[in-house]
């Protein structure tokens, strides 16, 4: 960097000379010009100047020294430099604490650059010095004369000039020199001072420097009017007051009058008029414009009210859309743009038949709740283009400021509109499809609950006069069409989630997901990837395998990226000339997206006693977990681990102790339970787990344990258990029968009470498994164990020998019990 530190404008004396090379090394100038004859402090930080400054004090200490045409340019080129500069000599250097140079430089003689010798690592130039030629005249003494006048005078009404500078031009002598002594003093911009510069012909740099000078005086003695024009009229406590008066001073001077401001109020009222306010909120506007009228331009006010106004006009208050009433039409793009999704479908089409016998009905307010990936987001788009209106989107997750709904009072500066309103605008109709995404996430601090705010919003009684913070009047809501989007709808405030008509999109089975492969997802990538179905086909089966082997998941979202991994990597293939086009099998997709990340292991895993396969909710879908149960000496003690959530907990402590209570009917020794700890495990311990619905899968894997039968590796349970041996109902039953169809388990234990939500999972998926209903827990065990195998039964009898000879039986006592047990196992 090169920037100026002092201007010391002492002058070099005439009987100084100095032998200039042709050939100097250049250091660039930001926002300042030095003249011949003027010695001026410099100081260095970029590394380029480093090095010309390096490099003269090695040699004969004389370089260029050029303005930049930008300040800003950090690293400037010959085009961002100006041809002419003056020859410097540096007098002295010194390094500052911060790390910069200091370098004191007097300026030799003007020169233009003729041409660029050496870029890097700095710039050298190839110079012609300039030679001024002595003039004389009466016409030159009367422009000296005239010169030191005006400066003068300048120096008189200008703060920036000293008695010093005048003192230096009046001792000037010499016209040319006096003409850059002046320049250099007075306050204009680097490209009037370049243009001085370069001006080799005394005569008409004191031409121009007349000109500038004249100039700058006229500012002056404006400027000095304008103030003793206010200065009677305010006080030191009048600040602001005296910005004003000053402003309409300037005004005045330039002979501006109030024309515009007029013109630019009567403008505001034809908008007022033509921008179709219901007349409570036209009565408003007219008031805030009366208000604006009468505040000056540079008050802060004035902005503030005039961008009020400009919400009020532009807010499409009577502007709508006209809908497409087409049920048919309606239809087919919803059935265009997503598959199945039938529950809504036929929610939009009622919707829009009821609004052709009633026009004035208000607009629904839905919710739409499923997990990632299912097309919740896309759906309303798509409702938006059956409809005919427009669309706005905005996403609610991590909103915490209740003013990101009502908006901010216009006491606040910077204050705007909430999100509802600023979307309406942006719509620029007052009836479109509007998505409020990812309402579960919404956030509550010290600034507000945001799902409060959204109470009026999404009440149909009371948005018609939906009231935001920085309106101030009320705006009709009702034409809306609001659709919320959750993951979850417990996590909705129970306030906000009454309000709304939940409708709950669940996740695709594998045969959806092969049909929306081939409608949606591989079209659309084959489109967004420059490619033909020439060029790219997917077997139905390699479909199939990227879903269950490459995917686990209830929506689309990662079918998609995997097809688009595929995608890139044909692509790939087909620019390298190694194939022309490719039809993709299951063997393909290791290549392409490396091994299985899933695959059924269900069966495995349950493959000793002990073990058991449930079914789970989660916000992304239905999924299989797995329970095992363990037990080794010890005190009686329940281990409990996985991260499991207290209602988890409570349900593993009572299918325990049920499983004692009725031990005997069990043929289970009650001594065990004294002697032995007992472990429960559900893996993926980096999970967190909990809700009642393992209740069953619990007491399976507990009574596996303790009687030696393994438990069927071909059945998924759920359902919560009671002390008195009830299976009670659950949620999620749709969720819970698609994860186990996915993980290959067509065999599933439901509550009895749960046999009606069935009804809601496909029929071709209900057709292919099996459903096994129970209303108490002893119903669960002929479904789900397996007969004791020999082997299992003699390890059993070895068990129960052993703990009978620990507790001091007599042998013939013990001969009975071994006799007993080996009687039933033959009878298992």
């Amino acid at each position: 960097m090169s920037e100026i530190i002092k201007n010391d404008n002492t002058q070099v004396p005439d009987n100084i000379d100095f032998d200039i090379p042709q050939v100097l090394p250049l250091l660039p100038l930001r926002n300042t010009v030095i003249f011949p004859h003027q010695i001026m402090p410099l100081q260095i930080g970029r590394e380029k100047s480093l090095r010309v400054i390096d490099e003269a004090q090695n040699g004969n200490k004389l370089i260029m020294l050029v303005a930049q045409k930008e300040a800003e340019v950090d690293d400037p080129q010959p085009d961002d430099l100006y041809r002419w500069g003056t020859i410097a000599t540096i007098i002295k250097s010194f390094k500052v604490p911060d790390g910069t140079l200091t370098v004191m430089v007097q300026g030799v003689k003007r020169a233009r650059i003729l041409d660029y010798t050496q870029t890097d690592p700095f710039f050298k130039v190839m110079v012609q010095a300039a030679q001024e030629e002595p003039v004389e005249g009466l016409d030159i003494d009367a422009m000296t004369v005239n010169l030191r006048g005006l400066f003068q005078k300048a120096a008189e009404l200008a703060p920036y000039l000293s008695s010093e500078h005048t003192m230096l031009v009046m001792n000037t002598e010499e016209p040319g020199r006096l003409a850059d002594v002046i320049a250099a003093n007075l306050n204009i911009p680097t490209e009037e001072k370049q243009e001085v510069l370069e001006i080799v012909d005394v005569r008409k740099r004191l031409e121009r420097v007349t000109v500038l000078l004249t100039k700058e005086l006229q500012i002056l003695e404006l400027s000095s009017k304008i103030q003793s024009q206010v200065q009677g009229e305010i006080s030191k406590s009048q600040r602001e007051y005296y910005l004003r008066e000053q402003l309409k001073a300037i005004k005045k001077e330039l002979g501006e009058d109030e024309d515009e401001r007029t013109a630019e109020i009567k403008e505001l009222r034809k908008k007022i008029e033509e921008a179709g306010l219901p007349e409570d909120v036209k009565k408003v506007a007219e008031k805030e414009l009366d208000r604006l009228s009468r505040i000056p331009p540079a008050a802060a006010e004035y902005t503030v009210s005039r961008t009020y106004l400009d919400w009020l006009i532009e807010l499409p208050w009577s502007k709508s859309t006209e809908d497409n009433l087409d049920v048919k039409r309606a239809q087919q793009v919803l059935d265009e743009d997503h598959y199945n999704l039938e529950k809504v479908k036929k929610r939009i089409l009622e919707y829009l038949a009821v609004r052709q016998l009633k026009a004035d009905m208000k607009g629904p307010i839905l919710c739409f709740v499923g997990p990632p990936g299912v097309g919740k987001t896309s759906l309303g788009k798509s409702i938006a283009r059956a409809m005919g209106r427009k669309f706005v989107r905005i996403s609610l997750g991590g909103v915490h400021d209740e003013a990101e709904i009502r908006g901010h009072r216009r006491t606040y500066i910077g204050a705007l509109p909430g999100r509802i309103i600023q979307g309406l605008k942006k719509a620029g109709s007052n009836n479109p499809v509007f998505m409020l995404d990812e309402i579960d996430k919404v956030g509550q601090d010290f600034r507000g609950d945001p799902s409060s705010a959204l109470l009026e919003v999404l009440d149909p009684e009371q948005n018609s006069s939906f009231s935001d913070h920085y309106l101030e009047v009320p705006f009709d809501l009702s034409k809306v069409m609001f659709i919320a989007t959750a993951n979850i709808a417990e996590t909705i405030q129970p306030a906000l989630r009454d309000r709304m008509e939940i409708i709950e999109i669940p996740g695709y089975t594998a045969e959806d997901k092969l049909h929306i492969a081939k409608e949606h997802l591989i079209p659309k990538q084959l489109k967004e990837h420059g490619m033909t179905e020439e060029q790219l086909r997917f077997e139905d089966a390699a479909i199939m395998k990227i879903i269950e082997s490459y995917t686990r998941e209830a929506g689309v979202r990662n079918l998609e990226r995997e097809i688009a991994n595929i995608c890139r990597g044909v692509a790939k293939e087909i620019v390298e000339g190694e194939i022309t086009s490719k039809v993709i099998t299951p063997e393909d997709l290791r290549k392409y997206l490396g091994v299985e990340k899933f695959y059924h292991d269900a069966k495995e895993r349950v493959s000793r006693t002990g073990v058991s396969t449930g079914l789970a909710w989660t916000p992304t879908g239905g999924d299989i977990l797995f329970v095992e149960a363990t037990m080794m000496p010890g005190k009686g003690q329940l281990i409990l681990t996985g991260q499991l959530g207290d209602v988890m907990k409570e349900s593993a402590q009572a299918a325990l102790s049920y499983i004692r209570a009725n031990a005997q009917q069990y043929g289970i020794d009650p001594g065990v339970f004294e002697k032995h700890d007992i472990h429960v495990h559900v893996p993926a311990g980096a999970i967190p787990k909990d809700g009642p619905s393992a209740g069953v899968t619990i007491f399976t894997a507990l009574l596996s344990l303790l009687t030696g039968r393994r438990v069927a590796n071909d059945v998924a349970m759920t359902g919560e258990i009671t002390l008195r041996g009830l299976v009670l109902p659950v949620g999620g039953i749709k969720e819970k029968v698609l994860a186990a169809k996915r993980a290959g388990i067509n065999k599933v234990i439901l509550p009895e009470k749960n046999r009606k939500d069935l009804d809601d999972v496909p029929e071709y998926i209900r057709n292919s498994m099996e459903f096994k209903f129970v209303r108490e827990m002893d119903e669960v065990i002929p479904l789900t164990l397996l007969p004791e195998d020999e082997e299992t039964a003699k390890k059993t009898t070895r068990q129960k020998r052993a703990d009978s000879g620990r507790n001091g039986k007599p042998e013939k006592q013990e001969a009975e019990v071994t006799e007993t047990v080996e009687a039933e196992a033959e009878e298992v």
